[in-house]
């Protein structure tokens, strides 16, 4: 199977070490994997903004790159949803693109048919699922299940795991009280799981608690779940 990733401009201008388990987690499973290098933003940050105008030259970009594709995956809950969601407005091609556009959990237990990826992650986990991933694409237990299988990880149960996190893109900007106090709710909870490792499928959300969790000197890493599937007993994730 071939497939185009989508690795996003978060990812790539911060979080590369996301892109690179994404492919070797597809690549080990049998996929080939392609990069299509005239990506760029999804145009999700202006179109939450109310920029329109601004939107749509980035949403015919990505139209245009990833043509030909018939499944493009994305290590990305909020962008996926934005391309799914609110493309089909801007026209016929976008709508097109629209439904090829899968979520990494999505395209692991949907479309490849697996939830044990072959992976080994001997730490206690605790999973936050981000509110694109859980509200607008329902992934709902997909990437439990992925987590479960994991050999190794002790998933436990995050309280008040369907709260935000404060994060929400331009949110954290224009309301930073707000979006930090959010986030401390969410770190405390963690920290109260005894959880070495905090997972997410969207970076955003990790990068402002990952932020608040360094600033607080609280032991508690965030990793991507890409990269916690990408991990095995032979070449462990680092």
């Amino acid at each position: 199977m071939r497939v185009a990733l989508f690795v996003t401009c978060v990812n790539d201008a911060v979080f590369p070490a996301t892109g690179v388990a994404t492919v070797r987690l597809l690549e080990r499973l049998g996929v080939t994997v392609e990069f299509p290098a005239a990506q760029s933003c999804c145009g999700q940050p202006q179109f939450n903004t109310g920029y329109r105008r601004e939107t749509e030259p980035l949403v015919r970009r990505t139209v245009r790159a990833f043509a030909g594709y018939e499944h493009v995956v994305v290590p990305s809950g909020s962008c996926a949803a934005m391309v799914r969601h609110h493309y089909p407005p801007f026209g016929r091609q976008a709508a097109e693109l629209a439904p090829r556009v899968y979520e990494l959990t999505e395209f692991l237990v949907d479309v490849l048919g697996v939830t044990d990826v072959g992976a080994y992650f001997p730490h206690r986990v605790t999973y936050h699922p981000s509110c694109h991933g859980l509200r607008l694409l329902g992934l709902g237990e997909r990437p439990r299940r992925l987590l479960e299988a994991v050999r190794g990880l002790d998933l436990v149960e995050l309280p008040g795991a369907e709260e935000c996190c404060g994060f929400g893109g331009t949110f954290a900007v224009k309301n930073p009280d707000v979006s930090a106090a959010m986030g401390a709710d969410k770190l405390t909870n963690a920290l109260a799981t005894g959880a070495g490792v905090l997972c997410g499928a969207d970076n955003s959300c990790l990068l402002h608690l990952g932020g608040m969790a360094s600033r607080r000197g609280a032991p508690l890493r965030t990793v991507h779940l890409a990269e916690i599937l990408a991990s095995t007993e032979e070449e462990p994730w680092r």
